[in-house]
């Protein structure tokens, strides 16, 4: 494989201050103690956090022909990301945010949808994007012209190619599942966050959500918990629920999507399951001690270390 990881799918230029306290009256204004911009979105921040643990990574996804979109691009290049997948879109704007952090580490955002709506994945390129050991989708209700089949189609050609195949999404409501279900059968791991996968079933037993899923194709089951940890649950019957690490969240910003970068390395290091989503867990907590998408991701040796040396939360009950 060319690759060792591609990324398809949400990338988002992101301006983020710490920490949010309001919006001033009138023309007033608020200090701020830390100021960041960072590359966010499913597959954005995965890419990059992929490559800071030594993974040989693809990004593909849209921007805008905008200054917004030469920093994603410049910024991407900067990790060693292989940037020839990455797509401008005439007369279209880079995805973007302005993620206002509070003090707990909750980020509340104004996002401008963009380019990620409008990129399209053509025959020409679908060998090159699916060239990789492990190949994720994510930001899968995002992406207007992707999610009509053509994820579904590129995760197919992956699967075909003997290609391991993540998933996640962006969804709020059981509407959302029509779109996303058209991807799930080429899916091997589907890593929603728990109250997505709540929307999109209308259902509260975690369990009860993977059987869902695993009824509409998927192989496995991963729903990243928050505070909470992650809950692994394989259509084979093994399931698990692994606890978070104890740590002082100062931004949750693209936590979910550090796991599923910190899912990919362990998938390509040959991690059994309980290793795999304990790595991929150590991956989102050093995401969360940062300001902005992977700012505390520094190496595949220094995450490994974190996992070694800190300690787990006492587990929570799970539905």
């Amino acid at each position: 494989m060319r690759y060792d990881y591609s990324s398809i799918g949400f990338y988002t230029f992101d301006c983020l201050g710490w920490p949010y306290r309001g919006i001033p009256e009138g023309g007033g204004t608020f200090f701020l103690d830390d100021f960041a911009l960072a590359v966010s979105g499913a597959a954005g921040t995965a890419a990059i956090a992929a490559a800071k643990m030594g993974l040989k990574c693809l990004a593909v996804g849209g921007v805008g022909p905008d200054l917004m979109g030469e920093w994603v691009l410049s910024r991407l290049a900067h990790f060693g990301v292989d940037t020839r997948g990455m797509k401008t879109v005439p007369g279209g704007r880079t995805s973007s945010s302005i993620v206002t952090t509070r003090a707990d580490g909750s980020r509340p955002a104004l996002h401008l949808r963009g380019a990620t709506a409008d990129f399209y994945v053509d025959d020409a390129f679908l060998p090159v994007a699916t060239d990789a050991r492990v190949v994720h989708l994510g930001g899968v209700g995002l992406m207007d012209r992707m999610d009509g089949g053509r994820g579904a189609e590129l995760l197919k050609q992956a699967k075909i190619r003997g290609v391991t195949t993540t998933v996640d999404v962006f969804a709020g409501s059981r509407e959302d599942l029509k779109k996303i279900a058209l991807a799930l059968p080429h899916t091997d791991f589907f890593i929603p966050s728990i109250e997505e996968a709540s929307a999109l079933t209308g259902l509260s037993s975690a369990g009860d959500m993977a059987r869902t899923f695993f009824d509409l194709g998927v192989t496995c089951c991963i729903f990243t918990l928050g505070e909470n940890g992650a809950y692994y649950h394989h259509r084979d019957g093994a399931s698990f629920h692994m606890p978070a690490f104890d740590v002082a969240v100062k931004c949750t910003c693209g936590c979910g999507d550090a796991f599923n970068a910190g899912f990919a390395v362990a998938c390509c290091r040959g991690f059994d399951p309980e290793m795999a989503v304990k790595f991929a867990q150590a991956t989102s907590a050093l995401n969360s001690t940062g300001l902005g998408s992977q700012a505390g991701v520094v190496s595949f040796d220094h995450t490994l270390a974190f996992m070694t040396e800190t300690r787990l939360k006492r587990a929570a009950p799970l539905k």
